[in-house]
């Protein structure tokens, strides 16, 4: 009798708080879509779907509610509901893929979590859906069809290259693995191989200074790149390709749980290019000959309250190189047959977690350490580099103001073998910093942040930021930001030109601390039509101006290339803009340019810096056919002329580059649950930059002649080639 009193005061009760149950499934494509985010708006509430792409959540009182479903790399769906003694609301959801979101939370801009619409600093956000578009070995090659960047190849021999954003050379560009700055100095030129693509959830782009909130480097621009979260990933994923030049890259992540506490994610990339090839008849190779393999692995803890705390690390190892066709490494060191041989080897560290305490506040650090083995004929570079990196945030919330406050430090120690690096560097940066997020209204915020860093070499740095945005509507924004960005000296870890040919090095000065001051104005739109179809549309003018920039000068002799701190000025002003269109009958598209004046002004005479287009031009459009289980992807790029290093008026070489284009094509079958099969043409127009120069590598008959120079480089001497591969994924 008691047990039955129980019963039916439960079922009463039931009915009486009215509590009901959502369940469904979230598809992309009509494809199940696991570990996409459910959450209830009114009640702050949500959920993850389950490997099948199905959800559940239960308690839900009466009423009306806002249930959002959202994927990143894809756009979110909001679906209005009245639910009333309910006991199973079926709703389902079906997700349309955009690779360029724009309401995609970021975290580049502002060191914390925002929606991009929101955040005050207009940051880009390229998810692996875009990276897919024209598959790559790494992450360097991957960002070539990104609007306003631009991966520069250093050398015509060993291939290495940094990435320049809106102009301004690969020192001047942060690269950070989820916000801490791994690949930076050395690392830049050798480092941004080898992340595994199968663990990149997005990449962000800033374009402009953000050493306000990230130091030294971070003067033209950011690009972070963010990993994914193990929870999120799959069990199991492997992407393999192969190119009719015998190229070979393997990318495979898997995951598993430690126990009740622990995820663990590991990533693999492994590359092989063992076929040298001469298609333009130098006797030289055309492309670098690699072997590379990279491992990372990222743990997630539980903790109390869903703190976080996670910890990834890295090995990297890789052994490249290219030179005359005849070349193997029993030349290596040596002046018989010419050769440039890297061994690069990288371990790096990482952690984030938050402390446990009501304010949200965290600790963050990393550690990287490179070793260096390189020959360049018979010139030997050695070098070895250390960084320890730690940071402190907090985060703290007001009625009408988010303050950040921070305190970092950073330690770098670097060693080589050449006569500029008599004795070990070791660089100290003492840094705080507290930015300011103000509500001065509704549709009106401004964000004031300033930095303080000392410098054990160069003293006190100072560069403060303000930036203001109004969102006149919710779809759109209008942005402007004003900042200022230093860099501290590091010549020989960046600059490729210094090492190699027969250029002597000449170093007028003690060169100081570049600085740079930028204004930008930005204008975000987003429009949806009733037909279902998408358009975003934003568009951004820049001021850059340069106070003691290091330029290397290859004009005034020939025979030398002359460090020291410009004495004048350097400029850039430009407009960018980008367009995202999605569309329900299968068409995709994004579409961007870039226009700018680059100039540099030294003891009053105006000049056109080196290797810098002013237009360029970037495109991916996507066609799907459903019905035949088929994406269709093109894309490509446009870069209007720059100018090169020549070897004086007697060098036969162009002193400025044609119009070139890369253009790629891509098949994409995905009948199969679990499989994605795919194949296309890499360089369909089969372009490569010696055609109309009568040689790229002066002085290719007598290498070790005194106008030996393999820095006459704007674009990789690749032409066209096929692709096959396959993806498997297991949720």
């Amino acid at each position: 009798m008691f047990k039955i009193f129980i019963y039916t005061t439960l079922f009463f009760s039931l009915f009486t708080f009215s509590q009901n149950t959502i369940k469904g499934k979230v598809t992309a494509n009509n494809e199940i879509l696991a570990y996409a985010n459910i959450y209830i708006k009114e009640l702050n509430k949500g959920v993850e779907t389950n490997e099948n792409g199905l959800y559940e959540i239960a308690n839900i009182p009466n009423g009306s509610y806002t249930i959002i479903a959202s994927y990143v790399g894809f756009r979110p769906e909001r679906k209005k509901v009245n639910i009333s003694n309910e006991p199973n609301y079926i709703l389902n959801f079906n997700l349309i893929e955009d690779a360029n979101v724009l309401d995609d939370v970021v975290v580049s801009g502002t060191l914390k979590p925002v929606s991009r619409m929101e955040t005050p600093v207009p940051v880009e956000v390229y998810t692996t859906a875009f990276l897919k578009k024209n598959p790559t070995s790494n992450i360097f090659e991957a960002l070539q069809n990104v609007n306003g960047v631009r991966p520069q190849l250093n050398c015509n021999i060993c291939n290495t290259g940094d990435i320049h954003i809106n102009g301004l050379e690969g020192p001047y560009t942060m690269v950070t693995i989820d916000g801490m700055p791994i690949v930076s100095s050395l690392s830049t030129v050798y480092g941004l191989s080898g992340i595994p693509n199968s663990l990149i959830d997005r990449v962000e782009v800033v374009k402009g200074p953000a050493s306000s909130l990230y130091g030294s480097e971070a003067v033209g621009g950011l690009i972070n790149i963010i990993t994914k979260k193990p929870i999120n990933a799959p069990l199991f994923s492997a992407d393999i390709f192969s190119t009719s030049w015998l190229e070979t890259n393997v990318d495979l992540g898997f995951k598993s749980s430690i126990g009740k506490k622990a995820v663990t994610l590991v990533g693999i990339n492994y590359y092989n290019y063992n076929q040298p090839i001469d298609n333009n008849n130098d006797n030289f190779t055309d492309v670098t000959l690699q072997e590379r393999i990279s491992i990372f692995n990222k743990w997630n803890f539980e903790r109390k309250n869903n703190k976080e705390f996670t910890i990834a690390g890295r090995l990297f190892y890789e052994d490249r190189w290219g030179g005359e066709m005849q070349w193997n490494k029993s030349y290596r060191g040596g002046s018989e047959v010419y050769g440039e041989s890297i061994y690069t080897k990288r371990v790096e560290l990482l952690s984030k977690y938050q402390l446990p305490t009501t304010e949200d506040m965290y600790l963050s650090f990393s550690v990287t350490a490179h070793d260096q083995n390189s020959v360049y004929g018979n010139t030997i570079y050695l070098a070895n580099q250390k960084i320890a990196f730690g940071q402190y945030t907090w985060d703290k919330k007001l009625e009408n103001h988010n303050l950040l406050l921070g305190a970092a430090f950073r330690y770098q120690y670097y060693n080589d073998n050449t006569t500029a690096t008599l004795s070990a560097e070791q660089t100290k940066i003492y840094s705080v910093f507290l930015q300011d997020e103000i509500k001065l209204a509704e549709k009106h915020h401004i964000l004031l942040g300033a930095r303080y860093d000392y410098n054990n070499n160069h003293g006190n740095i100072f560069t403060p930021r303000i930036a203001y945005k109004w969102n006149p509507t919710e779809n759109d924004v209008f942005r402007i930001n004003a900042g200022t960005g230093f860099r501290i000296v590091n010549l020989f870890t960046e600059e490729h030109a210094a090492l190699t040919g027969s250029r002597d090095v000449i170093i007028t000065e003690d060169l100081k601390p570049e600085t740079s001051y930028n204004i930008n104005l930005n204008y975000l739109k987003k429009i949806r039509f009733e037909n279902g179809i998408f358009l975003g549309f934003e568009t951004s003018a820049w001021y850059t101006y340069f106070n003691n920039q290091i330029i290397p000068d290859y004009d005034t002799n020939p025979n030398q290339i002359i460090y020291s701190n410009l004495n004048g000025y350097a400029q850039t002003l430009g407009i960018s803009g980008n367009i995202d269109l999605v569309t329900p009958f299968g068409l995709k598209a994004i579409l961007g340019f870039t226009i700018m004046e680059p100039k540099n002004m030294q003891y009053g005479v105006s000049s056109t810096p080196v290797l810098t287009e002013k237009y360029s031009a970037n495109w991916a459009i996507t066609y799907d056919i459903p019905k035949w289980f088929l994406s269709i992807d093109y894309t490509g790029n446009l870069y209007g002329p720059m100018r090169l290093p020549i070897l004086g008026d007697l060098d036969p070489r162009p002193e400025y580059s044609p119009i070139w284009s890369l253009q790629n094509v891509q098949f994409t079958y995905k009948k199969f649950r679990s499989f994605e099969l795919y194949g296309g043409v890499k360089n369909i127009l089969n372009w490569t930059p010696n055609k109309g120069t009568p040689y790229l590598i002066a002085g290719a008959d007598d290498p070790f002649g005194e106008n030996f120079d393999a820095t006459y480089v704007y674009a990789p001497n690749q032409g066209i080639r096929g692709f096959l591969g396959i993806r498997y994924t297991i949720f």
